[in-house]
């Protein structure tokens, strides 16, 4: 890819979903998102979204509200560690009570 005004190359990566392949199930950890915090949720907009743009396997999906495909996530944690609003809270993959 070249930058428009000096023709440089640069480097340009675009994440896929579940770039890393199926989680399987060695995941320990699984984020949850309270809706009741999520400031995308409660403003019924499309901003913050900042879980999705950190999420390094690209498994948060951008709609009115963010939503994760567990199928992919890894349980890195950086989505709960990035969200201003404390959404996000991870809890243990084997617990029952894990909604």
């Amino acid at each position: 890819m070249n930058t428009k005004d000096c023709k440089h190359i640069i480097s340009f990566s675009s994440p896929a979903e579940g770039e890393g392949g199926l989680t399987g199930e060695w995941r320990t950890q699984k984020p949850i998102i309270n809706q009741d915090k999520c400031i995308a949720m409660k403003s019924q907009k499309g901003v913050c979204f900042q879980c999705w743009a950190y999420c390094p396997e690209s498994t948060i999906e951008r709609r009115p509200f963010p939503t994760i495909n567990y199928k992919y996530c890894k349980g890195c944690g950086i989505c709960s560690e990035i969200c201003p609003s404390n959404a996000i809270e991870m809890r243990n993959e084997f617990d029952e009570n894990n909604t």
